[in-house]
């Protein structure tokens, strides 16, 4: 993995670190952007302006907590899934489930709220159990599909549905 310095930074220790092997990793400034920092569109932006800024994100959300019975903890798998349908896959044993879905959004700060805020939202109607996040990737579509094509990641093992681990 390269790294390189921000341009203009201070002596070496000071300076921003930045990935360039990853995609979008490079410094502010090397790719074009709507929004004001945080992530936060400029005022006046329309919705289909928005829209068309929107990025693809896999995001993988992992969860834990108290052992559930498999049958319920399936069957609330599978309401997400029906709730949420960009939901991709989903695997489960009875303490822990991971789920991986693509989400879209602006910014990956966008992107992550909107993947922590998924199991809350979605407890009650899909009679998930009140297990909390215990993990959270997101990476832009490129760079999920860069990690299979160079063997660093797998597919998932099943693509969609609700399987047990």
């Amino acid at each position: 993995m390269g790294y390189r310095r921000s341009p203009g930074a201070g002596p070496v220790g000071k300076g921003r670190v930045v990935l360039t092997s990853i995609p979008g990793g490079g410094a502010p400034g090397d790719h074009e952007s709507e929004s004001r920092p945080g992530g936060h569109p400029q005022p006046g932006s329309s919705a289909a302006e928005i829209g068309q800024r929107a990025r693809i994100w896999h995001v993988v959300l992992n969860v834990a907590g108290r052992v559930t019975p498999l049958p319920a903890l399936k069957q609330g798998l599978e309401q997400l899934a029906h709730e949420h349908p960009p939901f991709l896959t989903a695997r489960y044993a009875v303490d822990h489930a991971e789920i991986r879905y693509w989400e879209q959004a602006d910014t990956l700060q966008d992107a992550a709220a909107l993947a922590l805020r998924l199991w809350g939202e979605h407890r009650s109607s899909a009679g998930l159990p009140p297990w909390e996040v215990v993990g959270l990737e997101v990476v832009d579509r490129p760079t999920y599909h860069q990690r299979i094509a160079e063997g660093y990641a797998e597919p998932p093992a099943f693509l969609g549905g609700v399987h047990p681990y």
